[in-house]
């Protein structure tokens, strides 16, 4: 296998999401990376992503929306996304291995793995009456 060139702008990339626990989308990291990269282009934002996905550094969530969000946690793990206000959320709790067993049973094929999204309400949207926002995009944060 090649070996991988080093990269300063890979290696922000990495670091920005590494701090991150609001599960980015490739826009925030862009406009948060372009604070110390000025020239660097979305492109080689996406680029750099996939490339951190494909290598296992971050995980890559599509959340049915149409926009990917990364997470710096690539241990097997569910997530919870707002209808509210489209926010990502790590669900504490060990993946079940019983879900599997259970799939097993009525498949016929190798089951590896398997990912879970739960979907509602975040605490913040439960009583604020902002569901249906969920396609607004928020400002970027650092």
């Amino acid at each position: 296998m090649k070996t991988l060139k080093y990269s300063r702008q890979r290696e922000s990339i990495k670091e920005f999401i590494a701090g991150r626990r609001d599960h980015p989308t490739a826009d925030m990291v862009y406009t948060n990376i372009r604070r110390s990269y000025p020239n660097i282009s979305l492109g080689t934002v996406y680029r750099n992503l996939s490339l951190l996905a494909s290598l296992g550094e971050v995980q890559k969530i599509s959340c049915g929306d149409g926009v990917e969000r990364f997470d710096p946690n690539t241990e097997s793990h569910y997530h919870f996304i707002c209808r509210g206000c489209g926010c990502v959320q790590d669900i504490p709790m060990m993946p079940s291995g019983d879900l599997e067993a259970m799939a097993t049973k009525v498949f016929e094929g190798s089951i590896e793995s398997h990912t879970a999204m739960f979907y509602g309400l975040c605490r913040n949207c439960q009583g604020s009456g902002l569901v249906g926002n969920a396609g607004s995009d928020k400002k970027a944060e650092t």
